[in-house]
């Protein structure tokens, strides 16, 4: 059966359950307060009992420790840097050791090679020179380059630095300095050209005839016959190659060769690096001038043509191989070439090529004596012939000077 409930009985009932309720959320709002407070105390002890320890550990730090702290920090540093810098200087102190040694070996072999040549030089020699009992010694062989129409410039020379006659002699056996005019043969052997020369000869005594057909064109050949053919009759320590219109000073020159005396493989002169003309009539023109590269280059370094200086080892050198050493069209250059790739010393020596006066005469006077005097734009003493005596008076050096020199040989 149903049970009926009246207004008053169902109002009772909803008020019991509405106390259920707000009893709950104030337990619930107290337990909350509760834990908030023992959780707070909890942090506050943790952090009280935790500061001691900090500042412990703080007090210990102090900056006396700090500072020793960051001077063993900078000392290995320092050896660090130390120990990296020895390594680098012991790789750089290796590399360079074997650097020495490879140029100190090169230079063995240069040498061997050079003592080589001149053993073969000296059988050669002796056959060439069969006539001779044994090679002639001297100090240096001048060998003045001339030609059959040069008669009047020869002369000049002969009135003027270059001993004759019996001076000639007596200058080649005490002083050992040789000096000669060379020259070839015309293309008609024994014609006009030649008897000339031949009767020069007779009268001076002051030639040095080559198996060469003379031409302006053949002066490398010239250049090469002369060093090659001269190391086998005179055993000397230089050899010197000097245009017939250059003014020479003897004493000079043999005082500037002797500081060379003791040094293997000299090459002096006023060295130079001139254009290399491709253009076909001129002067100097090079018919091998694709060799030295673009249009507008320069020759290597060598000693300008008027007049240049060789020691007897690289004498011998041309002589072993003068049949594979290439000829330019310009001796000097030629000249220069064949020691390319080999241990010589280019000596640049400025008094071989003073100017005529008032150059060397400036030279002379501040007390700088010029070995040789010329014009630049002659390529000689412009009109020497004409010019050759009143040069040598302003720039010659005094009379007995060379054989005031202490000079041995």
């Amino acid at each position: 059966m149903a049970s009926i409930f009246w207004p008053s009985q169902l109002n009772g009932e909803n008020n019991k359950k509405t106390r259920g309720k707000s009893v709950s959320v104030k337990l619930i709002f107290v337990l909350c307060i509760a834990s908030f407070l023992s959780g707070s105390l909890f942090t506050l002890q943790t952090r009280s009992s935790r500061r001691p320890a900090d500042h412990q550990v703080i007090a210990t730090i102090n900056p006396a420790h700090l500072e020793n702290i960051e001077k063993s920090t900078q000392e290995c540093d320092h050896k660090k840097r130390k120990l990296v810098e020895k390594n680098s200087v012991d790789v750089m102190g290796e590399v360079i050791k074997t650097q020495e040694a490879i140029q100190s070996l090169d230079k063995t072999i240069s040498t061997l090679e050079m003592e080589l040549a001149a053993s073969r030089a000296s059988q050669m020699g002796g056959q060439v020179a069969s006539n001779h009992s044994r090679l002639q010694k001297a100090f240096v062989v001048i060998g003045i380059n001339t030609a059959f129409s040069s008669r009047k410039r020869r002369d000049s020379l002969r009135e003027t630095w270059m001993p004759k006659g019996e001076k000639l002699e007596k200058m080649e056996k005490e002083k050992g300095i040789v000096i000669r005019f060379v020259i070839g043969h015309s293309s008609k052997p024994g014609g006009v050209l030649d008897r000339a020369i031949d009767a020069e000869n007779a009268e001076h005594g002051d030639f040095f005839r080559l198996n060469h057909v003379e031409g302006y064109h053949e002066l490398s050949t010239k250049t090469r016959l002369y060093f090659s053919t001269a190391i086998s009759i005179w055993d000397a320590e230089f050899y010197v190659k000097v245009d017939d219109d250059v003014h020479l000073n003897l004493g000079t020159l043999v005082s500037t060769l002797s500081k060379y005396r003791s040094k293997p493989r000299i090459y002096i002169g006023c060295m130079k690096s001139g254009p290399v003309l491709a253009q076909k009539g001129v002067r100097y023109h090079e018919p091998e001038y694709w060799k030295f590269g673009e249009e507008g280059n320069k020759y290597f370094r060598h000693a300008t043509g008027q007049i240049y200086g060789i020691s007897k080892d690289l004498a011998t050198y041309i002589s072993i191989n003068s049949g594979i050493l290439h000829r330019y069209a310009n001796e000097d250059v030629s000249m220069g070439s064949w020691f390319i790739g080999l241990e010589v010393q280019h000596v640049d020596e400025r008094s071989m090529c003073c100017g005529t006066p008032p150059d060397c005469e400036w030279k002379k006077q501040s007390g700088n004596m010029c070995v040789a005097s010329f014009d630049w734009p002659c390529s000689g003493i412009c009109k020497s012939v004409e010019r050759m005596k009143a040069v040598h008076n302003a720039c010659g050096e005094v009379e007995g000077a060379l054989w005031d020199s202490n000079l041995h040989f």
